[in-house]
């Protein structure tokens, strides 16, 4: 039997950590989701901005202060993987996606290798005020860098979504992939517009490493706990809602963290696959649509 006071404290912790989750999953929610770019290598992309603010943090640099630089360098390799993407796969014909999936996990690889040849094997952690204190509400204690990873989550999606629905730009990314013709008619280039997308989509992911290192120490292999998870609140979502993103996040984090309080934790890893199965079949447009 399950207490409640340990049951509320599973649903406050799930919320928090699922918001965790829709931060990290943001950035595939634009590549995947509005842009149908089969980005496999997106966890590989968290994990390496989580080593670069890992980097910058050694020289004193908040971790939340290294996210905020590394967004342009970030932005800037996204919007280069997908040109070269483009040119390489997607122009070429209809079979861009089966191909593009191979050149991702190639990324993935090299990124996972070249984290392993630079920083070792070990994990790493970075230091901050937030991180290690928590607050007290009775006897629950709340840690505050889950608190962190709340505020940025609903920040990047209430950014995103303004950015999304108010600005030209913005509603062209939201157009590229259902009617690239119809863009053109309008003036905007649908290749520049994924290539913009990307580099955005690539931007967030570069936020959700540092959030994901201020959460817990990161080692290379760490994109296979978090590939299952982010493709599973994006297409629990619906491809391409930002509102979705978070509200699938938290409840991904509810049921992990009610699973873990009932079953122990040998049994969350398996919902976050579980959950993607259950909505692949019965609901494939996600809780949201498209």
């Amino acid at each position: 039997m399950v207490s409640i006071d340990l049951l509320i404290e599973g649903l406050v912790f799930g919320v928090l950590v699922g918001c965790f989750y829709a931060a990290v999953s943001i950035g595939l929610s634009i590549a995947f989701g509005l842009l149908d770019v089969p980005h496999i290598a997106h966890a590989s992309f968290l994990v390496l901005a989580a080593y670069m603010t890992f980097l910058l943090g050694s020289y004193g640099i908040d971790p939340l202060i290294a996210g905020a630089l590394i967004l342009i360098p970030f932005f800037f390799l996204g919007a280069a993987v997908y040109r070269f993407y483009y040119e390489a796969f997607e122009k070429r014909g209809t079979d861009a996606g089966v191909r593009g999936i191979a050149f991702f996990f190639g990324i993935a690889f090299i990124v996972q290798v070249v984290l392993s040849l630079m920083f070792g094997l070990d994990q790493q952690s970075v230091g901050a005020p937030y991180i290690g204190s928590s607050l007290g509400l009775g006897e629950m204690r709340i840690p505050w860098r889950l608190i962190v990873a709340l505020v940025v989550a609903v920040g990047l999606v209430f950014g995103l979504n303004l950015y999304l629905s108010k600005t030209f730009r913005g509603r062209a990314v939201r157009a590229v992939a259902q009617d690239p013709w119809a863009l053109k008619v309008i003036g905007a280039n649908p290749v520049l517009t994924k290539q913009w997308a990307f580099g955005l989509a690539t931007a967030a992911t570069a936020i959700g490493g540092a959030l994901l290192i201020i959460v817990s120490p990161v080692e290379p292999s760490l994109d296979r706990v978090y590939i299952g998870r982010t493709f599973c609140v994006v297409v629990l979502a619906g491809l391409g809602s930002m509102n979705g993103t978070l509200i699938a996040g938290i409840l991904l984090g509810v049921m992990e963290s009610l699973v873990l309080t009932a079953f122990g934790a040998s049994w969350a890893p398996a919902v976050a696959f579980g959950l993607l199965l259950l909505v692949l079949g019965l609901r494939p447009q996600g809780l949201f649509g498209r």
